[in-house]
Formats: C-alpha cells, structure tokens, sequence
C-alpha cells in the first residue's frame, strides 16, 4: 500500500458494495464517520450485512441506512435508539442478532488482534446458550463466542496523516479503534488531515498499519449532533 493513502470519497467507496459486511465505528451516532454514510446512500448500496455498538437514530449516523432500507442483517448491542430499526426487525425485514456490549466489543477486539473468539458466562443455562459451543477452563463452563471481522469497516477519526494514523476526538473514540482493527479494509473518514510526521506519536490510538484508505469528512450533515 502506497504511504499516502489519501482517496476521494468515490474511490473509497468502490470497497462498499451490495450485500458487503460493513463494520462501524460509533456510539449512539458519535463517532459514526457522516460523510461515508451520506455515500453509501448516494451510490445505492443495499442489502448490507452491518456489525456495530447500536443502530443510531432515524436521522442520524448509521440509522440513515435503516431508514432508507439498505440493511440486511445486524450484529449489535441494542437498537432501542432507532425505532424504525426496531419495526424493520420486528416485521421481519432485517435480522438482529444481540450481544451484551462488552461481549460484543471483545469479540470485534479479538477479531482485530487475531483471536478466534472468547470465552464468556453470560448467558449460561439461557436461551442465549443455545446451539452454542461451551468448554471448561479450570473447572468453569463458558460459552465460546466467536471473533467477529468485517469485510469493510468505516471510521471516524478528528485528524489522520496521510499513512492513516489516527487520533480520535474523546467519547467519539469508542468503537473505532477496535473497528479499524478487525476490517480487512478499513476506511477511515478524518475532520483534518495533516501531512504525515505531524502528529504526536503519543497521541496516535490507532495506527496506519490499520487503515487503508483515508477521506476527508465533509462534516456532519444530521439534523443535529452531540457534542463530544
């Protein structure tokens, strides 16, 4: 991969097509990357196979794609935020697959760090169990929880250089450093892009070697937004 790795929006999004496994970084909207999500709407993707913390709001981040329709299934930990998200799955139009999010989160971490999976108790002895594999470790029975990857993922970053590091703006951290991680190939939408050397070793959380193509943010087009 050249070491700049600077694309258009356009180029970008050749990566993301229908029926793609699409992980996201964000939190209830924050840290959801706007301007590749406006994209994805504008090129007509559909049938999106989605991994990410939530399904955001009606009108914003991510829960733009269940309002237009473009979501196949989700893996998530909670959708109570987007109630069209909830009425798509309840009539049967998608399929949502739930995870404690701590659960949810180490399993998209050992993805990143090439783990099979993990080993967890929840959910013992429950429906939640079911059809799933268990083992002992030490006289103890968990459940094994498979890693989980994605075949692109999107994130949203405050400043990156051109190599793709990455520095994220406080609570719009969250998800995306652990997303950028368990892609193989991770697109990284940044609010400032600085030449590469410029930014503080100390302060880079996700570093180049993770990202493959890095867009410049259009900013935030949503009704409204949270302060981070």
């Amino acid at each position: 991969m050249d070491k700049n790795k600077v694309v258009s929006m356009e180029e970008a999004l050749n990566a993301i097509k229908d029926e793609t496994c699409l992980m996201y970084g964000g939190f209830g909207g924050v840290g959801n990357p706007p301007s590749l999500i406006q994209g994805i709407l504008d090129k007509g993707v559909k049938g999106l196979h989605l991994i990410g913390n939530d399904a955001g709001f009606p009108e914003i981040g991510i829960g733009r794609l269940f309002t237009a329709e473009r979501v196949q299934t989700l893996i998530t930990s909670h959708i109570g935020s987007n109630p069209i998200a909830g009425e798509q799955m309840n009539q049967g139009k998608i399929r949502v697959t739930f995870f404690p999010q701590g659960t949810l989160a180490e399993k998209i971490r050992a993805g990143g760090v090439g783990l099979g999976g993990i080993l967890v108790d929840v959910g013992l002895g429950t429906i939640a169990a079911m059809e799933k594999m268990t083992t002992k470790v030490r006289g103890k029975e968990y459940i094994i929880e498979p890693a989980l990857t994605g075949e692109v993922g999107i994130v949203y970053a405050k400043q990156g250089d051109a190599y793709g590091n990455l520095v994220f703006d406080k609570s719009a951290r969250n998800f995306n450093p652990m997303v950028a991680m368990a892609s193989n190939l991770t697109i990284a939408e940044v609010e400032e892009i600085v030449p590469t050397g410029e930014l503080d070793p100390e302060g880079i959380i996700t570093p180049g070697i993770f990202v493959n193509y890095v867009v410049q943010s259009e900013g935030v087009n949503w009704p409204w937004h949270w302060e981070t």
